[in-house]
């Protein structure tokens, strides 16, 4: 690929490094293929396919190679729902059963609310993880008129709201919504409405054919005999919703791509797209919560957004830094491939170089010499204050806390003796207005803060 920053001292020796890693993995894994592609903000970084796509008809891996990503279409099921939303043509907290007349599972014990579509997209439905079918086990995949006809026969394993359950049922209801809804089938209205605009043109909704040219074979786990088997070629059917959708990481980069937009685009507004990233629910441990279609995990002091995908013989992982504009997009043809610790090599090595290659070196500021007559120190009955140029910047700070640095407040200029406070600190008053009125010699008086003030004090 093509790329300035691919050709970036510092991001050229990070890539270099992780692609002797990925090599060195498989060869001593014995993994058949895997393709990896790195986006910045809208620009494919880098983009590479290592293995074979095929292994019995060498046919290499490459970036436009095609992989069945499972549960990466949940992204996509709930991109639609939200689409639907903003059109005003549903609300994220209806009762699934008022859509969908044939949505009557039994209830959990202790259930006090219905299932709403929101339960679905953050997976507090309650509903069991699968339809009662064999799929899994039997690659044979029931049809949506099963599924359907099998949802009454079924019993909420949880009362909605009560913990996190992860259900590829909900989301299959989910698709169901979409339909209903729209008046299109799922696949349709996804290739219509999210595909062809983010021109993913290599995305299918249906599963193609085992002979399809671009297809990587799906393996299964390496035994202990040292073989591979070639994993049987399923049709996920009426599952497609939660696990239909085939890409390629190139054109997977296209959709990640809009989630690191401002603005949005065509397919979302920015601020759908938001909604959809931040936590909607959270783990009790604080290390992993769920937005809309989207979990969040922490990982290694970072906020990574994204899915993973698991389907028999494919293997494949989407993340994405907002606050970095990076994501990370592997997949791989082998049940036993593991996607997630290339994820956190990739933001290890080669995420710090890129955002520094992105990020104009920024000019020392200097202190305003008439900054001079706000410093000092302040009290008010809730604790004490000062006010000191740090760095270059006028800055508020609590002396009194156990490391005042760990949140400072910093004073941006608006007007006469006027700031805007500037912090960290949720609970403060970031966003708002500070104030330093003068006496008749020109001294602070007393600060302004918000609608409170504090007065200057000689001495602790």
């Amino acid at each position: 690929m093509a790329s300035a920053l691919r050709d970036h001292e510092e991001v050229r020796s990070g890539i270099d490094l992780f692609s002797s890693w990925i090599e060195s993995q498989m060869a001593y894994r014995g993994l058949p293929g895997l393709s990896f592609a790195i986006v910045h903000d809208q620009e494919v970084v880098w983009a590479r396919g290592f293995g074979w796509a095929d292994v019995e008809r060498k046919i290499p891996a490459g970036p436009d190679t095609l992989y069945r990503v499972a549960s990466i279409t949940k992204l996509f099921t709930a991109t639609a729902i939200l689409q639907l939303r903003d059109a005003g043509k549903l609300r994220l907290d209806d009762s699934v059963a008022d859509i969908l007349p044939w949505f009557k599972p039994a209830p959990a014990e202790g259930s006090a609310v219905p299932i709403t579509i929101r339960h679905l997209l953050t997976h507090t439905s309650g509903l069991p993880r699968e339809a009662p079918f064999p799929y899994w086990s039997e690659a044979v995949f029931p049809s949506v008129d099963e599924i359907r006809a099998a949802v009454p026969t079924q019993t909420e394993v949880f009362a909605a709201e009560t913990r996190w359950k992860y259900s590829n049922l909900a989301v299959t209801i989910a698709g169901e919504i979409v339909a209903a809804v729209s008046g299109e089938p799922w696949g349709a209205y996804v290739r219509g409405h999210v595909l062809e605009p983010l021109g993913m043109r290599d995305t299918l909704t249906e599963t193609p054919a085992a002979d399809h040219p671009k297809l990587a074979r799906g393996y299964s786990r390496r035994f202990p005999s040292g073989e591979r088997t070639t994993s049987p070629h399923s049709h996920v059917n009426g599952v497609s919703p939660a696990a239909g959708l085939t890409t390629s990481v190139l054109d997977l980069a296209r959709f990640a791509m809009l989630q690191l937009r401002p603005d949005g685009a065509s397919v979302l507004r920015g601020t759908t797209l938001r909604e959809m990233q931040r936590v909607h629910w959270l783990d009790p441990d604080w290390q992993m919560g769920w937005g809309l279609g989207f979990q969040v995990l922490r990982m290694n002091g970072r906020t990574l957004v994204g899915h993973g995908g698991v389907l028999r013989g494919y293997r494949s992982e989407l993340r994405f830094s907002a606050a970095e504009k990076i994501a990370m997009i592997v997949m791989i043809n082998a049940d036993d491939g593991e996607p997630r610790p290339l994820v956190e090599k990739a933001f290890e090595w080669i995420a710090p170089p890129l955002v520094r290659a992105t990020t104009p070196p920024a000019a020392r500021p200097s202190p305003d010499p008439a900054w001079s007559r706000y410093l000092g120190r302040y009290r008010s009955a809730f604790g004490d204050a000062q006010v000191l140029a740090l760095n270059g910047r006028l800055t508020w700070i609590g002396p009194n806390l156990p490391d005042p640095t760990i949140a400072p407040a910093t004073l941006v200029p608006l007007g006469a003796h006027t700031f805007r406070i500037e912090t960290k600190d949720g609970m403060a008053l970031h966003g708002e207005h500070i104030v330093f009125e003068l006496d008749a010699a020109g001294r602070v008086a007393r600060v302004k803060v918000g609608a409170n003030y504090v007065t200057p004090i000689a001495d602790w």
